[in-house]
């Protein structure tokens, strides 16, 4: 499902070189040219220079329904740009809420927004004709205000109560565009926290050094007597790795219990386009035990990526293809 489209921001999704499911215009099915002007997916952009070919999963990606990827592309717009305003270096945090706020109001119709060529007005206008609630869009600008003034996590708790608004909103509402059953935000939640914290563990060092920002529980580093310092290293200690594992054991937790989406969704392209995020998630997480994500940004990579995302298509092909294939359960949220 579309992740929260934070850090280079629950579709559930590109690799941050740009490498991702080949996509369409936003507008239009596969094979149809572009009209004048028109800009694909891919290629929208935000006032910070990032696009959805920078993000780690694939947005609006052909294999959802055509006639969807406009709204999908209102939504990634809208998060996007609330997203640079709770990252802008040059706003202090009063500033950042007052232009939240802004967007708040104006997606419930009672202001005029002159944000990035009006991203809110745009986005109610999507919501209106899709009957989708603004529900979603108003928990991430919470998400978002909650990164203007808190920087640090205490625990696990606090963390999963952060992304259940920064990250678990982008799924449902993919969920709700489709016409889902709101029963399976218990399958999609734990996949877009998963990925929310698989993209904290990748970001860990930059997130600390350049917005001085640490999604890691405070309580498992002081655990293992570190302080935050220790994600600004040239390279991950034993004590620090101990911890990004906890925090891997947690996501690969997440991730089992999101296993079932694929078979649960009503939508055939949803089912795909989860089984592709469900495969580059466990990916990655494999590869976030192996490689260290200090010293270095670990990635997909352009065949990496191919592989598993197609892995997972063809895997969720198979599986819905069988008959009289059994209805999954999704498991309990661990107490």
């Amino acid at each position: 499902m579309l992740r929260r489209m934070r850090h280079r921001t629950p579709n559930a999704l590109a690799d941050r070189h740009g490498v991702g499911i080949p996509r369409v215009d936003a507008s239009r099915g596969e094979g149809y040219p572009r009209r004048q002007g028109e800009q694909p997916v891919d290629e929208i952009e935000t006032l910070s220079g990032k696009s959805a070919g920078d993000e780690n999963f694939p947005v609006a990606s052909w294999l959802l329904p055509s006639r969807l990827r406009p709204h999908v592309a209102a939504f990634y717009r809208f998060a996007r740009g609330a997203d640079d305003i709770a990252d802008n270096p040059n706003l202090t945090p009063q500033v950042k809420v007052a232009q939240l706020d802004r967007l708040a109001l104006t997606l419930g119709g009672t202001a005029t927004d002159d944000h990035d060529a009006g991203i809110a007005v745009k986005m109610r206008a999507s919501l209106t004709a899709t009957g989708v609630t603004d529900q979603h869009c108003l928990d991430l600008l919470d998400a978002f205000r909650q990164d203007a003034t808190q920087s640090r996590y205490e625990d696990w708790e606090e963390l999963m109560a952060y992304c259940a608004q920064s990250a678990n909103p982008v799924g449902r509402y993919l969920l709700d565009l489709h016409g889902e059953d709101p029963a399976k935000y218990a399958a999609s939640d734990p996949l877009c926290s998963a990925l929310q914290i698989i993209n904290h563990l990748q970001d860990a060092k930059e997130d600390y050094r350049t917005l001085d920002r640490v999604y890691v529980p405070l309580d498992w580093m002081m655990a293992e007597g570190l302080d935050v310092a220790a994600l600004d290293s040239a390279v991950t200690d034993v004590r620090l790795r101990t911890v990004l594992n906890q925090c891997l054991d947690r996501v690969d937790a997440l991730l089992e219990r999101a296993k079932p989406l694929p078979l649960l969704l009503r939508s055939g392209r949803l089912a795909l386009e989860s089984a592709a995020i469900l495969s580059l998630a466990r990916n990655l997480a494999a590869d976030l035990r192996i490689q260290d994500p200090i010293a270095a940004r670990v990635t997909h990579g352009r065949t990496g990526f191919i592989v598993h995302a197609t892995a997972g298509v063809l895997g969720a092909l198979v599986r819905r293809a069988l008959p009289d294939r059994a209805a999954p359960r999704v498991a309990a949220p661990p107490r």
